[in-house]
């Protein structure tokens, strides 16, 4: 591998089996994730083709997406969901498949899952039937949400045809100020390059910032890659990804671990790597931010005003005023002081144990707003465990906040969890488009889980950095 090759072409080549006719080159892919939602119609494209899976070993299935997150007793009350949960355990048995479901103390969001299992290591190909599998780029892996057709295709071949994108590296130095989280991050990043910003392109994470992140802060950013319309998103293995990765249940052990460490190192782009494009950031630009539209990169800094529509390029003012109109909003006033109706804590975004402290922390003491519903859903039943032993559940439920079973919840409202009518809701999840929390007309405001609790707490967005500062 050339030293001018960065992580992203280096793990390509890695992975490339050949060159098809069309151009596209055909990777064969290192972990295939599986959920209940996209694969179902991929297993019946098998069955018509009496093909099987060619490499069980190398997919493992979870349950999240319409699992109920208060009353998990079958059958589901939702037919449909209990349609899929159906097809899944039977499919996987059929198939021979590994399924953590329900009954498996491992369960929970893929995109948790695969890291907390040590499933997720730096140079794989991933590939899951969901957008948000970003998310593991945080390893060091190329890691890319894919259709149902391509399910299938995976799982009969355990490869993927793809274009290779060029490769962004997205740099961000100096220090965040305190109560600016990885959230505030990737969100100020989206505001700038635009949704739209990173089609054709994967974005290589690097820069101070990220060098001093968590593996959860990191997967946050590279979960929402996706967001600012990148391919995928990635940040360079170093020695926090491998104190993270040691003694996890699918990892190395012993000797095979160091081995594996040095070649995951080996890997990071180095100071000669070259790239398509990048672009610089100050981390001290970067406030606690929210979104006010209708796409993640309508957001502003909580101290400042959302922008008046004449300061948006030409092609984006239609949809600006539409954002406005549908957000009941106006151009140019403050997002301090707009009245939520719902909370919601969880998510691949943000349904970590640390993002459940930084919560918790905010929540201590208090009581949530009269009439707000608030919600924790914890990412996974190991995540879920270790808050309950930590007592952060407890701080929740005394606050006010109801604390729910580990599955994706309000965030794609595929079970129970929807808004109603008009709802606005502070969130600390990764998308807010129109109708995505399960109500037509519902509204959705992406925030941080620290701020997502101040907002709960008073009823109204609010600056966490005001409101940690009040006394409990």
């Amino acid at each position: 591998m050339s030293d001018k090759q960065n992580l992203f072409n280096k793990v390509w080549d890695l992975h490339t089996v050949g060159t098809l006719p069309s151009g596209l080159d055909q990777l064969f892919v290192g972990l295939h994730l599986i959920h209940e939602v996209t694969s179902p119609q991929a297993f019946e494209m098998l069955r018509e083709r009496g093909l099987k899976v060619l490499a069980p070993e190398r997919t493992v299935a979870t349950v999240d997406h319409i699992v109920p997150t208060d009353v998990q007793s079958r059958p589901f009350n939702d037919m449909l969901a209990e349609q899929m949960m159906s097809a899944i355990e039977k499919n996987c048995q059929e198939f021979g498949v590994t399924l953590m479901d329900l009954k498996d103390s491992r369960q929970g969001i893929v995109h948790a899952v695969g890291p907390e299992q040590g499933l997720t290591q730096p140079g794989m190909t991933i590939a899951c039937g969901d957008s948000h599998t970003s998310t593991h780029g945080a390893f060091g892996t190329i890691a890319f949400g894919i259709g149902t057709s391509q399910v299938a295709y995976v799982l009969s071949t355990q490869t993927l045809a793809m274009s290779r994108p060029k490769v962004r590296r997205v740099v961000v130095n100096g220090e965040l100020a305190p109560s600016v989280f990885a959230k505030d991050v990737i969100l100020y990043i989206i505001r700038k390059l635009g949704v739209k910003g990173g089609i054709g392109y994967a974005y290589e994470f690097a820069g101070e910032v990220f060098d001093r992140m968590t593996m959860e802060e990191r997967m946050t950013v590279c979960n929402m890659s996706i967001e600012g319309g990148a391919r995928c998103g990635y940040i360079n293995p170093d020695q926090t990804t491998v104190d993270y990765l040691e003694g996890r249940p699918f990892a190395p052990k012993g000797e095979e671990f160091d081995k594996a460490a040095q070649w995951w190192l080996s890997l990071a782009s180095g100071e000669d790597a070259e790239f398509d494009d990048e672009v610089v950031f100050n981390a001290a630009d970067i406030e606690p931010t929210v979104t006010w539209g209708i796409n993640p990169g309508q957001s502003v800094g909580i101290n400042e005003n959302i922008p008046a529509v004449s300061a948006f390029p030409q092609e984006e003012q239609v949809g600006v005023q539409e954002a406005l109109e549908f957000m009941e909003l106006e151009a140019e006033q403050s997002m301090n002081g707009v009245k939520i109706d719902v909370a919601f804590i969880g998510s691949c975004t943000n349904g970590r144990i640390s993002d459940l402290r930084e919560a918790a922390t905010i929540v201590k003491g208090h009581k949530v707003a009269d009439g707000v519903k608030a919600l924790v859903v914890p990412g996974s039943q190991l995540i879920a465990k270790q808050a309950e032993k930590e007592g952060l559940d407890k701080i929740f439920i005394d606050a006010g906040f109801e604390w729910r079973e580990a599955g994706c919840s309000m965030c794609l409202a595929m079970n129970p969890d929807k808004l109603k009518g008009r709802e606005m809701c502070a969130s600390s999840s990764n998308r807010n488009f129109k109708g995505r929390q399960g109500s037509p007309t519902g509204r959705t405001l992406l925030m941080s889980p620290a701020m997502v609790a101040a907002a709960a707490i008073r009823g109204e967005v609010t600056d966490v950095r005001e409101f940690s500062a009040v006394p409990a």
